[in-house]
C-alpha cells in the first residue's frame, strides 16, 4: 500500500460505551496519519453471519487498506486472531469465518498468519477486548508498512474457519432461500443470486416454504415498481435477490429474521 493509509472499521460494539473511541486511540496512537472508515457498529450482537454480509458487501468500495472486523463471541477462547493478505486489502479479525468472505471480495487469500507477536500488542491484552488490544494495534502496524509476515506465523488459507453456505434451492417453479440480512430501512436480503429472478412472472409470491407462499409481490428493478405498500421483490446492489415493500417495511410483512427461509414462486 502507498500514499494515505487507511483503515476500516466493522464491529458489533454499539455506539453506547467507549469500545470503539478506544480502538480508534490505539490506532491514533500508533499511526496518527491514518485515516479510518467506520463501516458500522452497530452489526447485532454475535451476529458472525451478518458482519461478515456487511463487510463482503462493503470492502470492494472501499479505499485499499487494512480491513479490522470484530464480531467474536469467542474472544479470549481459543480461536485464533488472523490477518489475511489479498489483492485488494489486508483483514484482520477472528479466525470465527468472519473474514473470508470478504477475503474473497478483494480476490482471495495470498497470505494468512496467526496474530502472536507480542511486539504487535498491547502490554496487556485483556480477555475481552480483543478490538482494542489485538487487531487494531495490529491494523495501525500493518497501515504504516510492517510486513504481514512479523504479525505472527504463516498458517495454511485452507484451515480457515469458514461459515456454512446459506441455503439456496431452486426447483421448477421457484426457488426457496436463506434471509441473509434485514438492512435499517426493513428490506429482506436473501442469498440467492439475483439471476434467478430472470425466468420468474412479473407477479410472484413469496412466503415460508410451501406449494404456494402467502403473500403476492412484483418482480421489479427497485421500490416504485411496485404500488404503494406492496411488495416488491428484486436484486438489490450486492446482487443478491431482495424483498421491500414500497414505503414500508417488508420484514414486517413477512415476519421473518435472517436465518429463516423464504420461497419465491412465479
Amino acid at each position: 500500500m502507498s500514499g494515505t493509509p487507511w483503515i476500516s472499521l466493522t464491529t458489533d460494539y454499539g455506539l453506547d460505551d467507549g469500545f470503539v473511541a478506544a480502538c480508534h486511540g490505539v490506532i491514533a496512537r500508533i499511526a496518527p496519519a491514518a485515516r479510518v472508515i467506520d463501516v458500522t457498529h452497530l452489526v447485532p450482537p454475535a451476529d458472525v453471519r451478518r458482519g461478515a454480509a456487511v463487510l463482503a458487501q462493503t470492502v470492494p468500495y472501499l479505499p485499499v487498506g487494512v480491513h479490522v472486523a470484530v464480531v467474536d463471541p469467542g474472544v479470549g477462547t481459543a480461536r485464533r486472531g488472523i490477518a489475511l493478505a489479498t489483492p485488494g486489502g489486508l483483514l484482520v479479525g477472528p479466525d470465527n469465518g468472519l473474514l473470508p468472505d470478504a477475503a474473497a471480495a478483494l480476490g482471495g487469500v495470498r497470505a494468512a498468519v496467526e496474530l502472536t507477536e507480542p511486539r504487535w500488542l498491547a502490554t496487556r491484552v485483556s480477555g475481552t477486548f480483543h478490538g482494542r488490544d489485538v487487531f487494531a494495534p495490529v491494523a495501525a502496524r500493518l497501515a504504516l508498512g510492517e510486513p504481514l509476515t512479523e504479525a505472527g506465523p504463516a498458517i495454511d488459507p485452507d484451515d480457515l474457519v469458514r461459515l456454512p453456505p446459506p441455503v439456496v434451492t431452486r426447483d421448477a417453479d421457484g426457488f426457496t432461500a436463506e434471509v441473509l440480512t434485514v438492512d435499517h430501512f426493513g428490506n429482506v436480503q436473501l442469498a440467492a443470486p439475483g439471476e434467478v429472478l430472470g425466468a420468474l412472472a412479473a407477479t410472484v409470491r413469496v412466503g415460508p416454504p410451501g406449494p404456494t407462499p402467502s403473500h403476492r409481490a412484483v418482480r421489479g428493478r427497485t421500490f416504485g415498481d411496485a404500488p404503494p405498500e406492496a411488495l416488491v421483490v428484486y436484486v438489490d446492489s450486492a446482487d443478491l435477490v431482495a424483498v421491500a415493500v414500497n414505503g414500508g417495511r417488508a420484514v414486517d410483512v413477512l415476519g421473518v429474521r435472517p436465518g429463516d427461509l423464504l420461497r419465491v414462486a412465479g
